[in-house]
């Protein structure tokens, strides 16, 4: 179990905002900065947190929304939907790459630093990997700007992870964008998976897309 931390950003503003933290258990392999969904740091964000923790990195979540509303959790429905998409519109790209630039100088003594982002976070995880120094590895699932931004150039290994049953997000077209661009990123398409597929909501959840993204990703991490 992990616990909520602060943390100063590194934009202009020095904003200090909450995260959700927890220590390796075991060999510390790295750090991972965990970049949420649209929903906030709500129990899944969290118990991938900890997950990544009983694997080894030291894990932290950084809450992207505390400027407009510390503490924001939403459910997965459309009152949740609706204003967890409003956040997410409303939060500038450069103020939450600073804040998980924050995030990644808070981890920076645990070693190598990676990221790995969920939907909205997914779509920051690949943001992250071309706009900021300093990380290691980046693990993209399911994000919705992936595609339109596909012709950055990451600076560190990224892989991309993608439901072929997503419906918001259309895994072929997305795949066919980045590898024009960056044809040696790996994009990964699961074929029984919809959209959050790692998320352990059982309207979304596919347990052996998850595993396989997951051991991917570890992979990747060096875990």
């Amino acid at each position: 179990m992990g616990d909520m931390i602060r943390i100063k950003s590194a934009a202009d503003d020095g904003f200090t905002f909450d995260a959700y933290h927890a220590a390796p258990t075991g060999e510390r392999k790295g750090g991972v900065i965990v970049v949420q969904e649209i929903f906030g740091l709500d129990e899944h964000v969290r118990r991938d947190v900890d997950r990544w923790a009983s694997l080894g990195f030291e894990a932290t979540a950084p809450s992207l929304y505390d400027r407009r509303e510390p503490g924001f959790v939403a459910g997965h429905d459309e009152a949740g939907m609706k204003a967890g998409i409003a956040h997410a519109m409303s939060t500038p790209l450069d103020q939450a790459l600073a804040d998980i630039a924050a995030v990644r100088d808070s981890l920076a003594g645990a070693g190598k630093v990676f990221i790995v982002g969920y939907c909205y976070g997914g779509s920051l995880a690949w943001l992250a990997a071309a706009k900021l120094d300093g990380l290691s590895g980046s693990s993209s699932y399911y994000g919705s700007m992936v595609a339109a931004n596909a012709s950055l150039t990451p600076k560190c290994p990224v892989i991309v992870h993608l439901g072929r049953l997503d419906t918001m997000i259309p895994a072929d077209d997305v795949k066919a964008a980045v590898q024009a661009a960056n044809p040696s990123v790996p994009v990964y398409i699961y074929d029984d998976a919809g959209h959050g597929f790692n998320n352990e909501d059982p309207a979304r959840h596919d347990s052996d897309s998850a595993d396989l993204a997951r051991q991917r990703t570890l992979a990747l991490f060096g875990g």
